[in-house]
């Protein structure tokens, strides 16, 4: 079988991978750590957090950085399928194929990293905040219904779109992006600036999985599925708009009923 053929279901087997090891974590006795709001408080991370210097920081954003990379693996690599087999088969001739398939990659999971940094800070704020007020202690509802907003209203976005066509037209992102001069380097910024695209037309689905849980592999897979349509089929876009006044209705329904109660 040639090189070509094997790149799908190797692909498929690393991606498989990703997500069997997800849901091994959750099911574990270490599944608590999947969800990052008690890292400093409980088991052996706690206990090491109290041990080492500075480890109520160190050490939480350690496990975090692993298990969003972990994440983003199994739910945003399978989406930008498309853009890496046509790079494989651009560069099918080339000694150094693989390494810069493994540039491109590693791009892609950059621009990632940068959002779980800026959603890890962005969720360590928000914490903070309950923490010292009593009102959100008591109606921590709020904000969950300010994320499915969110996420509801940026699916109407210019934004939102702008992004997913980029997303949608992996070939016409290739021949804008790649110059070929300095291979290596050229293979790691296309790769970083799809996956900035791709956290741009993402960013708000995946904020879900804080409203959601950062643990529940089942909300993993079901958002992963809704992006993978959304950026690769052919239908795909229309799905957004629709999307987004469902989200829009349930942060209704949540709003309403808390408010009625």
């Amino acid at each position: 079988m040639g090189t070509r053929r094997l790149f799908v279901p190797v692909f498929a087997l690393l991606s498989g991978i990703a997500w069997l090891a997800l849901l091994l974590w959750e099911q574990s006795p270490y599944g608590r750590y999947l969800d990052h709001g008690k890292w400093t408080d409980i088991g052996l991370a706690g206990a090491i957090c109290r041990a080492l210097p500075a480890g109520d920081v160190l050490l939480p954003a350690l496990i975090y950085a692993g298990g969003w990379m972990l994440m983003i693996a199994a739910m945003m690599l399978p989406t930008s399928l498309p853009l890496f087999r046509r790079f494989d088969r651009l560069a099918r001739a080339r000694p150094d194929r693989g390494w810069l398939l493994g540039l491109l990659i590693a791009g892609y999971l950059l621009a990632w990293a940068g959002f779980g940094v800026a959603a890890h800070l962005l969720d360590g704020a928000v914490h903070a905040a309950t923490r010292q007020s009593g009102w959100l202690l008591a109606n921590g509802w709020v904000l969950g219904t300010a994320v499915l907003a969110t996420a509801g209203m940026f699916q109407f976005s210019r934004l939102k779109y702008r992004c997913l066509d980029k997303c949608r037209s992996p070939l016409g992102f290739i021949v804008q992006h790649w110059r070929g001069r300095g291979p290596w380097r050229s293979a790691f910024r296309l790769g970083l600036h799809h996956g900035l695209f791709c956290v741009g037309c993402c960013w708000a689905l995946m904020l879900l999985m804080f409203a959601v849980g950062t643990a529940s592999v089942g909300w993993m897979l079901a958002l992963g599925a809704v992006m993978a349509i959304e950026k690769n089929a052919a239908w795909g876009a229309r799905l957004s708009r629709p999307l987004g006044a469902v989200l829009l209705l349930v942060a209704g329904l949540v709003a309403g009923t808390n408010l009625l109660a």
